[in-house]
Parts: C-alpha cells; structure tokens; sequence
C-alpha cells in the first residue's frame, strides 16, 4: 500500500495543510480530497479514497480546509465559506505542481459543495469533480436547495451518494443535476447515510468511487 506524507505549503495563506498519497510508481494525475463540516483530513472514507486512488495510481492530497485548520472542532462559519474555496484552490495549485497530468478536486459533503462552487467560479482550474454526498438541501427542507450555482458549473462532474441520505434522495439529486452546465454521473449507493456508510464500507465505497472515476472522469 503506498505510504501517506504529512503535507504542508504555508507559502501563501490560507495554508495548505494534509496528507500527500503517492503511488508506488510515478503519478500521471492528482486529485485532491477534503472533507465534510463535522469531519477532517483524518475522516475514514477520505483516508480510504486516497489510498485507494494511490493504489490506481493517482497522487491522493486529503487536506484541511482552512476552517478546520482555525479550530479542531465545530462546523464552519457561512462568512469563512469564501476562505475555504481559496484553501482549495491553493490545494490545486500545490498539488498541480507535483504531478505531470490533470488535477481533479474531490469533498465531502460541505466539502464538495465548496468545490463545486469554486469550479462555477472558475471552470478552468480543475479537469474535474469527485463529489460525495452532495448536501443538496438541509435535512427535511426540501425547499431550500443549494443549487444557486449548478447553471454555471460546465466542469465534469462525478456524483456519489447514498440511498439513505437526508440531505436529498437519489431522486431529488437526479432533478437537481438536470440544471448542471456541464456533463455529470451519479452513481448511487444502496442503503448508506450521508457519511455513505461509516467504517463498514469505506474500503469498498472507495473502490466504487475509483472504479467509476477511471470509468467516467478520466477520459
């Protein structure tokens, strides 16, 4: 299994700060990993993406937003939600200098949604996204989705969600996906959560995830 590197780049602010996975052999393409409101780098599904990615030979970097980084714990402030956009996009730009080919930007729930939003703002950043868990709208609020910015996002986009999600039904996303821009795939996972099944499936959701993104992003 290839070994994961503490990774740090404070050049700039925010910082980037996470786990670098590298493959055995030398990496074509990168992606990087972040995580949810509640969670961290250290989350079990991430861990998983990424050595699961560096096992199919793409440099995995799980990083910190910058809101996680400010405190170990608590969900972010709505006013950092633009810092953390800029924590990605310096993720991008540090990873990009590390690995030869495309670089594709994968969260986590909020995570995901920051990324998301960054890509409609700049649609030439990333080759594209690796989404999971898309918090489509609050749990019971059907009617306030967040979905503001899907007519802008052109990038390609791969969604990954559980049956079981409060945050919007399998159903629900396929509706929301129709205002997408550009191309996008959901793939469905059958009976998990939001956290699309915790420790249980993590190496096998993992594998899902790679399968379909060698399947439908990296073309």
């Amino acid at each position: 299994m290839p070994a994961a590197a503490p990774f740090e780049d404070a050049r700039d602010a925010p910082a980037v700060r996470g786990f670098l996975h590298l493959p055995d052999g030398s990496a074509g393409a990168g992606i990087v990993l972040t995580h949810g409101a509640g969670g961290n780098a250290n989350g079990l599904l991430l861990v998983a993406l990424a050595e699961a990615f560096a096992a199919a030979g793409v440099a995995a970097l799980r990083c910190d937003l910058p809101f996680r980084q400010a405190r170990p714990h608590g969900p972010p402030y709505p006013a950092m939600a633009e810092r953390d956009r800029a924590g990605l996009k310096r993720a991008v730009g540090a990873l990009r200098e590390r690995v030869p080919g495309k670089v594709y930007l994968g969260g986590h729930s909020y995570g995901g949604r920051q990324a998301t939003m960054l890509a409609a703002e700049e649609p030439e950043l990333v080759a594209g996204l690796l989404l999971q868990s898309y918090p489509l709208h609050p749990p019971g609020k059907p009617a306030a989705p967040r979905t503001a910015h899907f007519p802008k996002l052109t990038t390609r986009a791969l969604f990954v969600h559980g049956t079981r999600d409060p945050f919007g039904s399998p159903g629900e996303m396929r509706t929301a996906l129709e205002l997408l821009a550009g191309p996008h795939h959901l793939v469905t996972i059958e009976g998990v959560g939001h956290d699309l099944g915790g420790k249980r499936s993590a190496a096998l959701v993992a594998r899902t995830v790679v399968d379909a993104y060698a399947q439908w992003l990296a073309l």
